[in-house]
C-alpha cells in the first residue's frame, strides 16, 4: 500500500509541469476587441476603407446568426484626455473593432479569435492585427495594458533599445502559444519638418513663434494656440470656437508653403516659402516613458497554451538579451505575468504556513509530535489528487485552484484527526497499534465518507462551470473534488497504516481526562 501511494505521489509530481499556470481562468464573455493598425501615415479616410473591408471579412467568417453587434472606433478621440481611455490607438491610421456575439447561442469566442488571427494577416498584408481584452475582468488583471505580457526595454539610447525590442519581438513570435506579438511604438511615421531660416526672420521682423502659431492655426485650428469658447445663453453649454484653414485648401506641399505668416507686431505678412524649407522625415508616432526614461513595449498574448509556460519562455529570452543592453539600460517583463507570479508566491507561502500552523496547533492539542505527523501524511496524497484532477479536466493552476487546495487541507486534516483520535483511544484501552488502526479505519469510515462526500457533492455544480461566468470558479470546485477524493482514501488506508508502523506505544493520557472524577470516562472514551 505504501508503494501504491508512493506511485500516486510520484505521478502527481511528474504531471505538475504539464498542468500549467494562469492568473485567473479565461471566461467566454461572448465579445472580443480587434485592434487594426494600418501603415503609419495612412489618412483616416483610407483607414475607414480598411476597416470596412476587415469588418466584411469578419462577417464572412462568423455566421450571421452568431453576430449581434459590430462597432468600429477609428482614430484618437479629440479633444478627450487619453488618460480616460484604455485604447492603444496612436493616430488616424489605427483603431479597434468591437464584436459582440449573440448571447443566445454562439460558438466559443476563442475559436473565432484563432480563426481571425490566421485569416486577417493573410488577406491584409502590411496591416497589424491584435486582440485586446474585451471584458472588465481581463482589463483589470492586465492593469489597462492591451496584453497580459509586456516586455519593456528602457533606456536613453533609443536606437539600441529599439534594436533589442525588435529582436525580442521576433524571438517571442516563435514561442509556441504566443500570439499577437507586436511592438507598440511606431517609429517610422512620415512627417514634414519645417526648417525656418532664423536670419531671414530677423530681417523681416518675425520670430519662430510667429511661424509656429500660423502653421498651427492653419493645420490644427486656433484652439491649439488660443482656445476660445462660446457659451450658449439658453443651455449654458460651452462650445469651442476655432478658426482653421479647410483641409481641401491644404492638399499639397505647395499650398502649405503658400501659408501666410503674419507677425505679432506691425509688419507685412510673408509666405512660408520665403521663410522656411520643408524636409521629409520619419519620426516616432508615439513616445512612451517609464520613470522618465524612454521605453519600448513588446506586447504578447496567449493562445492554446497557459500563461505561465509562455511567460517562462519569454523570461528566458529576456535573460539572454539583457547582456546585450548598454550600461544603465533595463529589460523587464511586466503586466499580468508580474501580478500572477506575485499572487502564486504569496498563495504558495500561505498554503505552506497553513499546513505548518495546523501541525503546530495539533502538537499542542495532542501533546505529541508524532500524532500530528501521522495526521498530515494524508495531505501529499490530497495535493496529488488536485494535480490529477486539474490535468484530467484540462484545467490550469490559478488563484481559485489554489484556494481550493487550501480548503482541501482543512477538510482532509479534520478527517485524519477523527481516525488518529479513535486509534489513540483504542490503544489506551489496551489494544496494540495494528488492531487500534484497523478499528479506527473501520469505525470512522462512515463519518469520514459523510464529511468528504458532503464537500464533494456540494462542489460538483461549481466544478461543471455551468452558467454565465461559471468558468471563473470551476477550478476551485475541481481542486476540492480531486484533493478530497484522494485524501479520503489516504485517510482511510494510508493514515492507519502509518499509525500502525510508527506508533510503538500507547499515547499519554489526556491531562483533562485525568482531572475528571473517578468512575467517569472522557467523551472520547465514551464513544
Amino acid at each position: 500500500m505504501l508503494v501504491g501511494f508512493g506511485v500516486i505521489a510520484a505521478s502527481g509530481l511528474a504531471l505538475l509541469p504539464f498542468v500549467g499556470r494562469d492568473f485567473f481562468p479565461e471566461v467566454d464573455t461572448g465579445q472580443f476587441r480587434l485592434h487594426v493598425r494600418a501603415p503609419a501615415g495612412t489618412r483616416i479616410e483610407e483607414t475607414e476603407q480598411i476597416f470596412a473591408n476587415v469588418e466584411g471579412t469578419i462577417r464572412r467568417t462568423i455566421p450571421k446568426d452568431q453576430i449581434q453587434l459590430v462597432i468600429d472606433n477609428i482614430g484618437q478621440p479629440q479633444p478627450i484626455n487619453l488618460a480616460f481611455t484604455d485604447s492603444v490607438t496612436i493616430g488616424p491610421s489605427d483603431g479597434e473593432i468591437l464584436v459582440a456575439l449573440n448571447p443566445e447561442g454562439h460558438e466559443p469566442t476563442t475559436r473565432w479569435m484563432k480563426t481571425l488571427r490566421e485569416t486577417l494577416p493573410r488577406e491584409y498584408p502590411g496591416v497589424t492585427f491584435f486582440f485586446q481584452p474585451a471584458d472588465i475582468v481581463s482589463q483589470i488583471l492586465n492593469f489597462g495594458l492591451p496584453a497580459p505580457i509586456d516586455v519593456q526595454v528602457t533606456g536613453f539610447n533609443q536606437p539600441a533599445t529599439h534594436e533589442i525590442a525588435l529582436e525580442a519581438a521576433a524571438r517571442m513570435a516563435r514561442i509556441p502559444g504566443a500570439a499577437d506579438v507586436h511592438l507598440h511604438q511606431v517609429v517610422n511615421a512620415p512627417s514634414l519638418m519645417v526648417n525656418v531660416d532664423r536670419s531671414r526672420l530677423a530681417e523681416l521682423g518675425l520670430t519662430q513663434r510667429d511661424v509656429a502659431n500660423n502653421v498651427l492655426v492653419t493645420l490644427s485650428s486656433s484652439a491649439v494656440v488660443a482656445p476660445n469658447y462660446w457659451s450658449d445663453p439658453r443651455s449654458g453649454i460651452n462650445y469651442v470656437v476655432a478658426v482653421q484653414t479647410p483641409q481641401s485648401r491644404v492638399d499639397s506641399v505647395n499650398n502649405l508653403m503658400n501659408t501666410s505668416v503674419t507677425p505679432a507686431t506691425a509688419g507685412p505678412p510673408q509666405l512660408l516659402s520665403n521663410l522656411a524649407t520643408l524636409e521629409r522625415r520619419e519620426v516616432p508616432a508615439v513616445i512612451s516613458h517609464s520613470n522618465v526614461q524612454p521605453v519600448f513595449d513588446v506586447y504578447a498574448n496567449v493562445q492554446d497554451r497557459d500563461l505561465g509556460s509562455v511567460a517562462s519562455a519569454v523570461q528566458r529570452i529576456v535573460a539572454e538579451l539583457r547582456p546585450k543592453l548598454p550600461p544603465g539600460h533595463t529589460i523587464t517583463v511586466r503586466g499580468q505575468v508580474e501580478s500572477m507570479n506575485s499572487a502564486f508566491l504569496r498563495l504558495g507561502l500561505g498554503l505552506i504556513f497553513a499546513v505548518l500552523l495546523v501541525y503546530l496547533l495539533m502538537v499542542v492539542n495532542f501533546q505529541s509530535w508524532l500524532d500530528p505527523f501521522i495526521i498530515i501524511t494524508a495531505l501529499p496524497a490530497g495535493f496529488c489528487g488536485i494535480v490529477w484532477m486539474l490535468f484530467v479536466t484540462h484545467t490550469t493552476f490559478s488563484v481559485p485552484a489554489l484556494m481550493g487546495a487550501i480548503m482541501s487541507v482543512g477538510v482532509a486534516t479534520a478527517n485524519s484527526i477523527l481516525v488518529v483520535t479513535f486509534a489513540n483511544d483504542q490503544m489506551l484501552e489496551g489494544h496494540d497499534s495494528r488492531s487500534a488502526a484497523l478499528a479506527a479505519g473501520a469505525t470512522r469510515l462512515r463519518p469520514v465518507l459523510m464529511t468528504a462526500l458532503a464537500m464533494i457533492i456540494g462542489m460538483l455544480p461549481m466544478s461543471l462551470g455551468l452558467g454565465e461566468g461559471g468558468e471563473q470558479n470551476a477550478p476551485l470546485g475541481r481542486a476540492v473534488i480531486g484533493g478530497l477524493t484522494v485524501a479520503t482514501f489516504a485517510t482511510l488506508f494510508l493514515v492507519p497504516l502509518v499509525y500502525s508502523v510508527l506508533r510503538r506505544r500507547a499515547p499519554k493520557r489526556d491531562f483533562l481526562a485525568d482531572a475528571e472524577p473517578h468512575g467517569t470516562a472522557s467523551p472520547a472514551a465514551q464513544e
